[in-house]
């Protein structure tokens, strides 16, 4: 899907970043299970539409319903899907694009998943500049991780964002 196929109605920023989030958890689970993308998408989007959720306090134990915020479910299955049609190529970019400190069989299966998530947004949503991109994704990280994979996270993306053209005064092609 290209921005052109987009409707006029813009999401709220909350729901893309929720999806991205999303998208990072299901590509997760996709590798870790090797479950069907289609099928986890499905459950995903599914799972969602009550839009309630219990969560459980670490410290206490106490269980509480909290509302969910709502998701760009377009964005979402345009991520997911663009890894799962586009993954080597995905892969090889990140692949030239990470430092020797951090080479490929060293990223855990959630920092793949992010970088493969943003790399899919770059080549796929021009709607959706490369250094929004790149931060959206070194928030997810940060979900994740309170080491040095966020810094990695944005040192890669950005180094891509500028070799596919996606940042100003860059020459590529997106």
């Amino acid at each position: 899907m290209t921005s052109s196929d987009h409707p006029a109605e813009k999401p709220d920023l909350n729901e893309r970043s929720t999806a991205r989030l999303a998208a990072v958890q299901a590509l997760y689970q996709i590798e870790a299970s090797q479950a069907a993308p289609e099928q986890v998408i499905k459950d995903f989007l599914i799972g969602r539409v009550g839009g309630l959720a219990v969560t459980q306090d670490a410290d206490t134990e106490v269980e509480s319903i909290v509302a969910l915020t709502s998701i760009d479910s377009e964005l979402f299955i345009n991520l997911v899907r663009g890894v799962q049609e586009r993954g080597e190529d995905i892969d090889g970019i990140i692949k030239g694009a990470l430092s020797p400190e951090w080479p490929w069989d060293r990223l855990e299966m959630t920092v793949r998943a992010i970088l493969r998530a943003g790399v899919a947004e770059m080549l796929t949503r021009s709607d959706i500049p490369g250094a929004v991109t790149t931060t959206e994704f070194v928030d997810v990280a940060h979900a994740f991780y309170a080491g040095p994979e966020p810094r990695m996270v944005n040192a890669v993306l950005d180094r891509i964002a500028k070799v596919l053209g996606r940042t100003p005064g860059s020459s590529g092609a997106a």
